[in-house]
C-alpha cells in the first residue's frame, strides 16, 4: 500500500511539474522575484528611513537627520515603477515562458501579449477634483488597477492564451508574409509574423469587447469576482492555507520538492495579497491580509520546509546518534538562511515515518501560531517581502516592518516545532538501540 500510494504521489507531482502552463507560471514569478524584492524594500526605506510624518518612527524624524525626507520621492519612484506594474511584468515573462515551452523564441511574442493585455484595459479614470470636489474623467491614463496585482489573474490569463494563438498561428504558416532574399533576417521575420501578432491582439480585445457588450462587465471584473477572489478567500483563509503547506510538506516526505511542485497553484494569490499589504503600508492604511507570501516564508518554511531548524536543536540536546548529530551540525549553517536539504535527504526525512510525521506536523502548527498571534496584534502584519535567504528573526524584523513581535514570534514558532520533533527524536534513539540489538 505504502508503494502504491508513493506511486500516485509521484504521478500527480509529476503531471503539475511536468504541466507547461503550470511551469510557465512558476518561472514567471521566480524570474518576476527581484523586482517584487526592490519594490517592497523601496516601500520599506520610504516609510523607515524618510517619513517625515510627525509621530511617526522613523530616521528623518531623528534631531539632525530631517534631511532624509528628501529621498522619499525617489524610493516611491522606484516603487511604483516595481510594484504598481506587477501585471505587465507577470504578462511579458509569462507569455514568453509559455511559447518557449512550444519551441518559439521570437521576442515578438511578448509585445503582442502586452499590447493584447493593454487592449483589455480601460484608458480613463474617473477622478474628483480637488478644488471643485466634482468628479471628471480623465483620458488616456492606465490605472494601477490593472497594472498591478489586482490585475494579475487577468495578467496570467493574458500572457497564456495570446502566447498559445500566437504561436499556434505562426506554427501553421498559413499567414506568413514572405519577403525578398534581399531583405535582411531580422526585417523579414518582423513581416513574417505581423499577421499572427495582429490576429492574437485582435481575438483578446474582441473577447474583452464581447464581455462588456453581452454580459455589461469587463472581463478584469468578471475574472476578478469569479477567480481571483474566491481563490483569495480559500488560500488566504487558514484552513485553506494549512492545507496547502501540509500538501507541501507531504510531497517533500516523498522527496518531491513541494514547494516548487505547488508554486504555481499559491504563488499568484499570496504575491496578489503581500501587494495589498505593501500598498496599505505605504498609504499609513490597515494592512488588510494576514496571510501573504511574506507570511509563509516566515511561519510555514522558515528554517527550511517542515521547520526543520526545530529538529537539528532536538538532535543536538536529546539525540543519542552519532549518525543523527553529524548531519544536523553539517545543516546548522545551511539552516541559518532556510536551506534544508542537507537534513531533509541526509538524516534523511524523506521515506523516514519517524522524522515524517512531526515533518508535515511543525508546519501547519506554526502557521496556525503566527496567524493566532498575528490576529490578536502581537506580530505585526507582513509588507515586506524579504528574500526567502534571511536568517530567522532578521527575516520577520524586515518582513513585519520593524515589529519585534514578528520577532518573538517567529523565534517561538522555531521553539514549538523543537517541542514537537523532540519526541520523534527520542524515539529514534530507542529505534537505535533495537537495531543494536537485533545485530
Amino acid at each position: 500500500m505504502n508503494e502504491k500510494f508513493m506511486n500516485v504521489m509521484l504521478t500527480v507531482a509529476a503531471k503539475i511539474g511536468n504541466n507547461r502552463y503550470l511551469a510557465a507560471i512558476r518561472d514567471a514569478f521566480t524570474d518576476l522575484m527581484p523586482i517584487i524584492i526592490v519594490g517592497s524594500f523601496c516601500t520599506l526605506f520610504s516609510n523607515v528611513v524618510c517619513n517625515t510624518t510627525p509621530g511617526y518612527m522613523s530616521l528623518a524624524n531623528v534631531p539632525g537627520l530631517s534631511w532624509l525626507g528628501l529621498f522619499k520621492p525617489l524610493f516611491v519612484a522606484a516603487n511604483y515603477g516595481t510594484m504598481n506594474m506587477m501585471s505587465i511584468g507577470v504578462v511579458i515573462l509569462l507569455s514568453a515562458k509559455v511559447a518557449e515551452s512550444f519551441g518559439n523564441k521570437d521576442k515578438v511574442v511578448s509585445i503582442t501579449a502586452l499590447g493584447a493585455f493593454i487592449s483589455l484595459c480601460a484608458t480613463s479614470v474617473t477622478a474628483t477634483a480637488l478644488e471643485s470636489g466634482e468628479e471628471v474623467v480623465v483620458a488616456n491614463v492606465l490605472s494601477s488597477d490593472y497594472t498591478s496585482a489586482k490585475g494579475l489573474f487577468v495578467a496570467m490569463l493574458c500572457g497564456i492564451f495570446s502566447a498559445l494563438i500566437y504561436v499556434k498561428l505562426v506554427e501553421s504558416g498559413k499567414l506568413e508574409i514572405h519577403m525578398p532574399d534581399s531583405v535582411p533576417p531580422n526585417i523579414a521575420r518582423s513581416f513574417a509574423v505581423l499577421f499572427p501578432a495582429f490576429i492574437t491582439i485582435f481575438i483578446i480585445a474582441a473577447v474583452g469587447f464581447a464581455f462588456e457588450l453581452l454580459l455589461n462587465v469587463t472581463l478584469f471584473q468578471a475574472i476578478t469576482n469569479f477567480i481571483q477572489t474566491p481563490l483569495k478567500n480559500v488560500l488566504t483563509g487558514l484552513p485553506g492555507f494549512l492545507f496547502l503547506i501540509f500538501c507541501t510538506v507531504l510531497l517533500w516526505f516523498f522527496g518531491i520538492h513541494g514547494t516548487q511542485t505547488l508554486k504555481a497553484v499559491y504563488e499568484p494569490v499570496l504575491l496578489a495579497a503581500f501587494a495589498e499589504n505593501e500598498a496599505a503600508y505605504a498609504a499609513g492604511e490597515a494592512i488588510p491580509n494576514i496571510i501573504s507570501t511574506p507570511f509563509m516564508s516566515n511561519f510555514a518554511t522558515v528554517t527550511g520546509a517542515g521547520i526543520t531548524g526545530g529538529l537539528l536543536l532536538a538532535i543536538l540536546i536529546f539525540s543519542k546518534r552519532e549518525d543523527y548529530r553529524s548531519i544536523a551540525k553539517l545543516s546548522i549553517p545551511c539552516g541559518l538562511f532556510n536551506i534544508n536539504e542537507p537534513v531533509t535527504f541526509g538524516l534523511p526525512i524523506v521515506m523516514n515515518p519517524i522524522m515524517g510525521i512531526p515533518f508535515m506536523i511543525a508546519p501547519v502548527v506554526t502557521s496556525a501560531f503566527g496567524y493566532f498571534m498575528t490576529s490578536i496584534g502581537f506580530c505585526g502584519r507582513m509588507v515586506v517581502n524579504a528574500p526567502w535567504t534571511t536568517p530567522p528573526g532578521l527575516m520577520a524584523f524586515m518582513a513585519s516592518g520593524g515589529s519585534f513581535g514578528a520577532v518573538i514570534t517567529q523565534i517561538l514558532a522555531v521553539l514549538i516545532s523543537f517541542l514537537i520533533y523532540t519526541p520523534f527524536v527520542l524515539i529514534s534513539n530507542k529505534q537505535a538501540e533495537q537495531d543494536k540489538t537485533a545485530e
